[in-house]
């Protein structure tokens, strides 16, 4: 339970500092929803990586894999926020 309230408190902390910014610039354009998104993403992100480092004992199959799930959290992230797929999600 304690991880799991790190991990949570981690993930919508890191938000804050795209929050903060936005208050005191002009740009970004990130409202109260996108930050929650972000911060359920980074949680979900974290919340995987803790289940594979608990579930996959071998180092040769770890890492690969918390790898590739990163890079899919990064493609996902990206497409969210500038569209490089042009997929609906993006809002394009």
């Amino acid at each position: 339970m304690k991880k799991i309230f790190l991990t949570l408190l981690g993930s919508y902390g890191l938000m804050l500092l795209p929050y903060i910014a936005s208050q005191n610039s002009e740009g970004g354009g990130w409202d109260l929803f996108d930050l929650f998104i972000g911060g359920a993403m980074l949680f979900a992100l974290g919340m995987s990586i803790q289940f594979l480092m608990r579930k996959l004992k071998g180092k040769k199959i770890r890492i690969p894999i918390i790898i590739l799930v990163v890079l899919i959290f990064i493609l996902i992230w990206i497409e969210l926020a500038v569209g490089i797929f042009g997929t609906p999600l993006a809002g394009s």
